[in-house]
């Protein structure tokens, strides 16, 4: 897997409505790994709007994007994701809702959240071996963010300051809007997806994905959460 720069792990929809709405909407479809048309939405520029989380896919981070650490293969740390979903019951959550995260929207967990944050945070760790310590410009560029001591602790220790206690699972839509129009697209936005949004919302497997060397991420393969 050459072609991959990074990894992450992330949750993706599996195909269906919202795995479809997602595509679109962002203008990259992850597990295909090509760009998609963008909906036509009176009054929206998806293009400008989406500029920014189009090269993710839609997706809720799981393990943030790494770099390999030396001596670590690629088929090593699949086995090891594969192994590690074996261990992992599937999550049921209530549903999934269109939030402002400040200035951009994304998709949040209605209700509670735990049993996903407890997953997110066992992953980080099971697989945190497979990871390069970062370099001084991926934490000049963390640090950009004003972080917090306990962010700056999660950082030194885990490579990204929003993990563990300060995990906030959500799936981007948007980049940031000004102000005055998150309303605006969010009015927009809400009917193309109420009639996809999942409830309850199932996780039943996490993916493997893969950061092409022009920055865009690709789905690499599913793990079905088995244990």
């Amino acid at each position: 897997m050459t072609q991959f720069k990074r990894f992450a792990v992330y949750y993706a929809p599996e195909p269906g409505p919202l795995a479809d709405f997602g595509a679109n909407w962002l203008g990259w479809d992850l597990a295909k790994g090509c760009a998609a048309p963008h909906p036509d939405v009176s009054g929206l520029d998806v293009t400008a709007l989406t500029d920014v989380p189009r090269k993710y896919g839609l997706h809720g981070t799981v393990k943030p994007p790494f770099r390999l650490a030396d001596g670590a293969s690629f088929e090593d740390l699949s086995a090891a994701v594969q192994a590690f979903c074996a261990t992992q019951a599937p999550v049921t959550l209530d549903g999934l809702q269109l939030t402002p995260l400040g200035r951009f929207l994304a998709l949040t967990v209605e209700g509670d959240a735990t049993p996903l944050s407890d997953l997110a945070g066992a992953t980080v760790a099971a697989l945190d071996p497979f990871r390069a310590p970062l370099n001084d410009a991926e934490l000049a560029k963390r640090r950009k963010s004003r972080l917090s001591d306990r962010q700056e602790e999660l950082l030194a220790q885990w490579g990204y300051p929003y993990v563990m206690e300060e995990f906030r699972f959500h799936l981007t839509l948007t980049g940031k809007l000004p102000k005055a129009e998150v309303e605006t697209v969010r009015q927009r936005l809400q009917p193309l997806l109420d009639p996809v949004l999942p409830q309850p919302f199932v996780i039943r497997d996490l993916c493997l994905v893969g950061e092409d060397q022009a920055g865009l991420f690709h789905l690499i393969h599913r793990y079905a959460l088995s244990g």
